[in-house]
């Protein structure tokens, strides 16, 4: 979560499950760029996957996190809210 655009996709995802192009929309970057950073947050288990069809849909793991994330949005996130 140290990067900016990883906290900006978390706060993005929240409590929902999204699909790439949804999150890619949200944060305003290009897909390369939010895939690797969804890639990074799979990879240490803070966000899951699942694949329909040709989406990818991501959300939050563990709901310990999601209170973590709530107390950043407020500080570093207000616009999101």
């Amino acid at each position: 979560m140290s990067h900016p655009l990883r906290l900006k996709i978390l706060c993005a995802v929240g409590e929902q499950e999204l699909a790439v192009q949804e999150i890619v929309d949200s944060v305003g970057t290009t897909q390369s760029n939010v895939s690797q950073h969804l890639a990074k947050l799979r990879d240490k288990e803070i966000l899951t996957s699942r694949r329909e069809a040709n989406r990818i849909y991501y959300r939050v793991k563990d709901g310990r996190t999601l209170r973590l994330i709530e107390m950043m949005r407020d500080v570093f996130c207000p616009s999101l809210l």
